[in-house]
């Protein structure tokens, strides 16, 4: 008696199931990062268009703990939770065999890395051509009477932190993936994360000097000058750039020579 042989189920969608190539996977994931960082940071200057000249203009009415301050908490605990589950992952997920990487993943986590530091990019943007323009005009025309007012809330206590996240992110992604720059130390990569963190530091000595001895709010100040030379160092994503696509260079070389 002659047994006909069917496929389990598992063979068959396994077989059946249409895969995405890997750059598509990428593209979406990269397309998908940019719109999530849209909509938030949409969202955060219509709720602060809707409520910060009626609820956050004095801090101690019971309104400002309600809208404002229920956000600062909200922000802390969401980014402080998504920073450390993220960086965690990036580590414990690392890659313990860099030696043996093959060249046609290698160039793929390039092109990851290329997405995670234009995302980060992209929220630098969004924190100091944005938020902390508005921030400065702001306090030309309402009274500092907290150091968490309602656009600080925003920009000191989410953008600055969001950018952190996604910066330190970059830098772990490079170190625990790319041989490159698991090996040693990148130093455009590292300034182009550690300076912009610096802003943030540069925040606190910016609220205690307008608090204590610094009232004006000229955006060339002394007390400001920190956020502009932490900007600066944004620019060594542009040597990121460089180390990169010169190792990129040299892994198409190799698939092409490959027989």
């Amino acid at each position: 008696m002659s047994t006909i042989l069917t496929p389990s189920p598992s063979t068959t969608s396994q077989e059946t199931t249409p895969r995405l190539p890997w750059y598509l996977l990428d593209l979406y994931q990269y397309i998908g990062g940019f719109a999530l960082l849209t909509s938030i940071y949409i969202g955060l200057r219509l709720y602060q268009g809707a409520n910060a000249v009626n609820t956050g203009l004095d801090s101690t009415l019971p309104e400002y703990a309600i809208y404002w301050m229920r956000l600062f908490y909200g922000e802390i605990i969401a980014l402080l939770s998504a920073t450390a589950l993220l960086w965690i992952y990036l580590w414990r997920s690392r890659d313990q065999q860099l030696e043996t990487i093959q060249p046609r993943e290698e160039l793929r986590r390039y092109f990851a890395l290329t997405m995670w530091i234009s995302i980060y990019t992209f929220a630098v943007y969004w924190a100091g051509s944005y938020f902390a323009e508005q921030d400065n005009s702001w306090h030309q025309v309402v009274i500092r009477d907290t150091p968490f007012t309602a656009n600080h809330i925003v920009v000191f206590y989410f953008c600055f932190p969001m950018y952190i996240l996604l910066g330190g992110s970059a830098w772990l992604y490079a170190r625990t993936r790319l041989p490159l720059y698991a090996n040693q130390i990148s130093l455009p990569l590292t300034l182009a994360v550690f300076g912009p963190f610096m802003i943030l530091v540069s925040v606190g000595f910016n609220e205690w000097g307008h608090t204590f001895w610094f009232r004006e709010e000229f955006f060339a100040a002394p007390i400001h000058w920190g956020f502009v030379i932490g900007v600066w160092f944004s620019l060594g994503v542009g040597g990121i750039l460089l180390q990169a696509v010169a190792r990129m260079t040299q892994l198409l070389d190799q698939l092409e020579d490959a027989p």
